[in-house]
C-alpha cells in the first residue's frame, strides 16, 4: 500500500475559513462517492462549520484524563481500524493531552498518511516553525504549539484561504469567530488590522514560494529550458562601473510595474584572477540592491555574455536589463559587445534593455587583470599579419616591381604591425618569413637563398634587427600595462581594507564574502586554533563550497600568524594573487579581533550598567530608607519614655505608625533586592502552572480593600509563570495605581484570554501619562510628575516588567477611555489547562 496524500488548507489567521473550506471539499468527495470521515474537527461553537458537520461520518474520540479533567483527542487506533479513503483531521498544529498516543497531531497525521490514509488537515500561517520569531514581532505573542516546515512543505497540494483583514475583523464584530464577551478585546489585540495585513502578508509570500518550487521542480523533471513569465523577474548584469546604480534603480522601476516583479542583480568575474571591478562600486551596488528588495548574485565565468544568459535562464528571468557599452567608437572592431551579443542570442522569451546612463562611450576606465598581456583576439591577429601577411605583399609585390628599398620598407610595415598586435613571437616570425622571402624573390641572384651583394646583407640584417627591437617594445608595454592594470587593481582593494581597518565597518564574514568574490573562489573560510596540537574550528565563513576542516584541505590556503589560517577552495591562485589575499588575511584577523574585542566590551557595558544600577541603589537606600527608619525610631523611643504617660489611642497610634514604616521599610527593600537581581541576571523563575484566580488576590493585600475592583474569572485558561514572581508584579501595578488614583475611584483589576495568552489590566483613573513618556517609566528610579522623595525609590514598574519578561511575558501601559493609565500585564497560557477550555485559542479555532 502506498502512501496516503496530504491536503493543507492554509490560512493568516483564525476565522478564514479553513475548517469550512475543509467540510465543503469532504461533502464533495463523497457526492463522487469517496469513503470520508471525519478524524478530528472541532467547530468552537460555530453554527456554520457545526451544520457542515452533519452528514459525514465522525470516528469517536478518545477520552483522556488530565489534572482531573477529562479531554477529547483523535482517536489514531479508531481510524486506522476504520481504514477510509481520506480522513478530516483539524489543527495540524495542535499539541496532544499528555498520555496520547504522539505529542502533536501532526505526528498522529504522519502515521495515517503512512498507513495510505489521505488527510485533509488545516494550519495557520503563524503555526509554522520558522515563523514564530516574525509572528512574534508582529503580534507580540510566541506560539507555542507548531508545525515543522519541512511538514507542510511535503503535503501534496496547499491551498490558501484568503480573506481581507477588514472582512475577518467584520465578521469577528457579528460574533462569527469569538464569543461576544471576548469580541472587543481580539479587535483590539491580535485581530488589529496592521496585525492581520501582516500575517495575510505572510501567507501569501509563504505560498507564492511553494507555488515557485512546484514550478522549479517541474521544469526541472520535464527539462524545461524555455522561459515562462509566471511572474517578471529582472537580471540586471552589472560591470562594476558606477553605472550599475543606474541600472538597478531602471530595473527596480521595471519590477514595480508587475506583481510580484523580483529583481536579481548579478557580477560576472572573469576565472583569471582578480577581477576588473572596483571593489568598493560593487559593494554599494549590493547594498543598492538588497535595499530596494532584490538580490545580488556572483558568477565566474570567461564568456561573459554566455554566462549572463545561462543565469537569467537558469532563474527563468523575464527581462535583462544592460548599460549602454562604455567603449569608444573605435574599439567596436574587436566585436559587437556583450549588450548586442546578449540581445542578438537571447530568444524570444527573454526581452533586453539597453539603457543608456552618463558613462556611455567615455571608455571602460577600469583595469582589466588577466593572465596574458595580450588579448587573444590580437595574439591571432598578430599571428595571421606576421605569417600570411609577408606571403600576401611578395604576391602583390611580384606583378609589380618597386625595387629592393621599397620592397624592405613593406616588409618591415608588416613586421612592426605584427608586433604591436602580437607582440614578440608573431613580429620574430614576420621578420623570418620576411627575410626569406626577400632573399628569395628579391635580392641577386633571384630564385635562389644566396645573396650576391654583401650591402643586402646589411640590409637584411637592419630588417630583422628594426623588426625584433620593435617587438621587443611592444611586448615590454604590454608587459608594463598588464603590471599598471594589476597595481592598480590591487591598490583599490588595499584602499578598501585600509577604509575598513579605520572605519570598523565591515564584519567578518562580509570580508570574507568580498575575499571569495574578488579572487572568483566558491568558498572562504577562516580557521584557527589554540595551539599547535589542538584541532582548527572555523572562526567565519562565507560561501557555497565545500567546508573545510584544515588549510591544507584548501585548495589556496595563507597563513595569519601562528595558529590562524585564510582557506579558499574553488581554484589554485597564481603566485602574484598571493600578496593581495595576504592583505585580505590580515584583515580578517583584525576583524575578528574587533568582533570579539566588541563583545567583551558589550560585557563591560553591562558590567558598568550594573555598577549604575548598584550605585543608584545605594543613594536610594541612604535618603529614601531614611525616612521610615526615622519614624519607627521616634515612634519606639516615645514608647519608651518614661517622662509621658501615654493614653491607648496614642499607643496604638504610635504603633500604626511604626508597623507602616515597617511595611515600608519592607516594600522598598523588596524591590531594591529584586532590582538587584534583575541587574545581575540572577532571577531564575520557577514556571508552573497556576490559576489567577488563586495569585492575583494575594498581590492586593498592601492596599485598602475598597481601593482595587477585581474582575478575574474562574474559566480563564491556567498560565504558565512563577507564581511568587507574578504576585510581586501585579502588587506593585496595583499600589503604583491606587497610588495616583483620585479618592472614590477604585483600580479595576480584570482578566482575559486572548489568543494563547492571558491578560491583566490594572486600570487606574489618575492624571494619566503622555505617550512619549510611557516608556520611561519603567526605568529604574523614574518617578512621575511631582511624585515627593517618601513617594519611594522609583522601582516598582521597573521591577514588574522585569518579573513579566522573566516569565516570557510582557507589560505595557495604554491610556484608560475617559482618563486614567492602564497597565497592560501579558502572560502565556498553558498549553494544557484544566477545567473549561480557552474561549479564545488562535492555534486551536478552527474556522
Amino acid at each position: 500500500m502506498g502512501r496516503g496524500k496530504l491536503r493543507i488548507y492554509l490560512g493568516a489567521a483564525p476565522g478564514v475559513g479553513k475548517t469550512y473550506a475543509m467540510l465543503s471539499e469532504a461533502h464533495r468527495r463523497i457526492e463522487r462517492g469517496t469513503d470520508c470521515v471525519v478524524a478530528h474537527v472541532e467547530h468552537h461553537g460555530r453554527p456554520r462549520t457545526e451544520v457542515m458537520l452533519h452528514g459525514l461520518e465522525q470516528v469517536a474520540h478518545r477520552e483522556l484524563e488530565y489534572r482531573g479533567t477529562v479531554f477529547q483527542e483523535m482517536d489514531v487506533d479508531a481510524v486506522l481500524r476504520r481504514a477510509p479513503a481520506v480522513a478530516l483531521v483539524d489543527e495540524l498544529a495542535h499539541t496532544n493531552i499528555p498520555g496520547s498516543r504522539n505529542a502533536k497531531r501532526w505526528q498522529d497525521v504522519e502515521e495515517l498518511l503512512a498507513a495510505g490514509i489521505d488527510v485533509v488537515s488545516t494550519v495557520n500561517i503563524q503555526h509554522l516553525e520558522s515563523l514564530g520569531d516574525v509572528v512574534e514581532s508582529i503580534t507580540g505573542v510566541r506560539q507555542q504549539e507548531t508545525v515543522p516546515d519541512e511538514v507542510v512543505r511535503r503535503a501534496d497540494q496547499v491551498e490558501l484561504v484568503d480573506m481581507s483583514p477588514e472582512a475577518l475583523r467584520r465578521r469577528m464584530a457579528h460574533g462569527n469567530i469569538y464569543q461576544p464577551d471576548k469580541v472587543d478585546a481580539a479587535l483590539s489585540n491580535y485581530f488589529r488590522p496592521g496585525n492581520l495585513t501582516a500575517l495575510r502578508e505572510l501567507a501569501l509570500l509563504w505560498v507564492a514560494d511553494r507555488v515557485d518550487e512546484y514550478l522549479k521542480q517541474y521544469r526541472s523533471d520535464h527539462r524545461v529550458s524555455k522561459i515562462w513569465g509566471s511572474r517578471e523577474r529582472i537580471v540586471v548584469g552589472l560591470t562594476g562601473g558606477p553605472e550599475g546604480r543606474t541600472l538597478i534603480r531602471r530595473a527596480a522601476r521595471l519590477a514595480e510595474k508587475g506583481a510580484g516583479g523580483e529583481v536579481l542583480a548579478v557580477y560576472i568575474a572573469r576565472s583569471d584572477g582578480l577581477t576588473s571591478a572596483s571593489p568598493k562600486e560593487l559593494a554599494v551596488q549590493r547594498t543598492l540592491v538588497e535595499d530596494l528588495g532584490g538580490t545580488f548574485h556572483h558568477v565566474i565565468g570567461d564568456d561573459i555574455p554566455a554566462a549572463l544568459l545561462d543565469f537569467a535562464r537558469g532563474v527563468n528571468a523575464t527581462q535583462i536589463v544592460l548599460g549602454s557599452s562604455r567603449r569608444k567608437t573605435w574599439q567596436y572592431v574587436f566585436g559587437p559587445g556583450v549588450g548586442a551579443t546578449v540581445a542578438r542570442e537571447s530568444g524570444p522569451d527573454l526581452d533586453v534593455h539597453i539603457v543608456t546612463h552618463d558613462e556611455v562611450a567615455k571608455g571602460r576606465g577600469l583595469p582589466v587583470a588577466r593572465g596574458a598581456r595580450l588579448g587573444r583576439a590580437r595574439i591571432i591577429w598578430g599571428w595571421a599579419v606576421g605569417v600570411a601577411g609577408p606571403a600576401v605583399l611578395a604576391v602583390l609585390l611580384n606583378t609589380v616591381h618597386l625595387g629592393l628599398a621599397n620592397d624592405m620598407l613593406l616588409f618591415l610595415t608588416l613586421t612592426v604591425a605584427a608586433a604591436l598586435l602580437g607582440g614578440l613571437l608573431p613580429a620574430l616570425a614576420s621578420a623570418a618569413v620576411g627575410s626569406l622571402l626577400l632573399n628569395y624573390f628579391y635580392t641577386p641572384p633571384l630564385h635562389h637563398w644566396t645573396i650576391a651583394d654583401p650591402k643586402n646583407i646589411v640590409a637584411i640584417v637592419i630588417f630583422v634587427g628594426v623588426g625584433v627591437s620593435v617587438a621587443s617594445v611592444v611586448d615590454l608595454a604590454a608587459r608594463r600595462t598588464h603590471q599598471a592594470a594589476r597595481l592598480r587593481a590591487e591598490s583599490e582593494i588595499l584602499s578598501f581594507l585600509a577604509g575598513n581597518v579605520l572605519r570598523g565597518e565591515t564584519s567578518l564574514e562580509e570580508l570574507l564574502e568580498r575575499v571569495r568574490e574578488t579572487f572568483g573562489m566558491e568558498s572562504a573560510a577562516l580557521l584557527e586554533r589554540a595551539s599547535d596540537v589542538e584541532p582548527w574550528t572555523c572562526a567565519g565563513r562565507a560561501g557555497l563550497g565545500r567546508p573545510v576542516q584544515r588549510p591544507e584541505d584548501a585548495d589556496v590556503d595563507m597563513p595569519v600568524g601562528d595558529h590562524m589560517a585564510l582557506a579558499l577552495t574553488g581554484r589554485v591562485l597564481p603566485a602574484e594573487d598571493r600578496r593581495v589575499l595576504a592583505a585580505f588575511a590580515a584583515q580578517a584577523a583584525v576583524a575578528l579581533d574587533r568582533r570579539r574585542l566588541q563583545e567583551e566590551a558589550d560585557q563591560a557595558r553591562t558590567l558598568a550598567e550594573g555598577n549604575r544600577i548598584r550605585t543608584a541603589l545605594l543613594a536610594a537606600v541612604s535618603h529614601d530608607l531614611r525616612t521610615p527608619l526615622a519614624g519607627i525610631k521616634a515612634a519606639v523611643s516615645s514608647l519608651r519614655s518614661d517622662d509621658v504617660a501615654w493614653s491607648e489611642e496614642d499607643q496604638a497610634e504610635l504603633l500604626e505608625g511604626i508597623e507602616e514604616g515597617a511595611d515600608r521599610l519592607d516594600h522598598l527593600v523588596g524591590n531594591l533586592l529584586d532590582m538587584s537581581r534583575l541587574q545581575t541576571g540572577t532571577v531564575t523563575p520557577l514556571i508552573r502552572e497556576i490559576d489567577l484566580d488563586e495569585v492575583v488576590p494575594m498581590a492586593l493585600g498592601g492596599v485598602p480593600e475598597d481601593s482595587v475592583e477585581l474582575d478575574v474569572p474562574e474559566t480563564l485558561p491556567m498560565v504558565a509563570v512563577d507564581a511568587g514572581l507574578l504576585e510581586r508584579s501585579v502588587a506593585n501595578l496595583v499600589e503604583n495605581a491606587v497610588k495616583y488614583s483620585p479618592p472614590g475611584s477604585p483600580v479595576l483589576v480584570s482578566a482575559s484570554a486572548i489568543a494563547d495568552r492571558v491578560e491583566v489590566r490594572v486600570v487606574d483613573r489618575g492624571p494619566g501619562v503622555p505617550d512619549e513618556a510611557k516608556e520611561r517609566i519603567f526605568a529604574p528610579f523614574q518617578r512621575y510628575g511631582d511624585a515627593p522623595r517618601g513617594a519611594g525609590v522609583g522601582l516598582g514598574l521597573a521591577v514588574a516588567r522585569g518579573f513579566a519578561e522573566a516569565m516570557a511575558g510582557t507589560l505595557h501601559a495604554e491610556d484608560t477611555p475617559g482618563g486614567g493609565l492602564t497597565m497592560v500585564l501579558t502572560l502565556r497560557a498553558a498549553e494544557t489547562a484544566p477545567g473549561p477550555r480557552p474561549l479564545v485559542q488562535p492555534e486551536r479555532q478552527a474556522t
